[in-house]
C-alpha cells in the first residue's frame, strides 16, 4: 500500500499534475411547480403492487463513453419492474423504461 503523501511527492518529482473537477452546485427549486401535480404528497405508504412506481436515471462512464441506466421500482414490492440502458439521456429513454415496466 502507498500513502497519498508519497504519491503526491512522486507525482511532483515526475512533473505530474492532478486536476479534479469542481463540485457541482446543487440547485433547489425556489418556487413550487403548480403545473406538475403532487399526487403522493410525501405519503409513500402503498397498499398493493403497481399503485406507485418511482424511477431514476443516472450516468456511468464505461469504455470511454457515457451510458445512462434508467430504472423503475414498484414502491410496494421494492423490486425493479423496468430497466433500460441508453447512450443518450433523452425522452426515448424514459418512454422505453416505462414500456418495460
Amino acid at each position: 500500500m502507498i500513502g497519498r503523501f508519497k504519491v503526491s511527492r512522486l507525482m511532483e518529482e515526475l512533473g505530474l499534475i492532478c486536476e479534479q473537477p469542481g463540485r457541482h452546485a446543487c440547485k433547489q427549486a425556489t418556487v413550487e411547480r403548480i403545473d406538475i401535480p403532487n399526487h403522493l404528497n410525501r405519503e409513500f405508504e402503498v397498499g398493493a403492487p403497481n399503485q406507485v412506481w418511482c424511477g431514476g436515471i443516472t450516468y456511468v462512464c464505461a469504455q470511454g463513453r457515457w451510458h445512462y441506466p434508467a430504472v423503475v421500482l414498484d414502491q410496494f414490492t421494492r423490486r425493479v419492474v423496468g430497466r433500460v440502458f441508453s447512450t443518450r439521456p433523452d425522452a426515448d429513454l424514459v418512454v422505453r423504461v416505462l414500456e418495460r415496466a
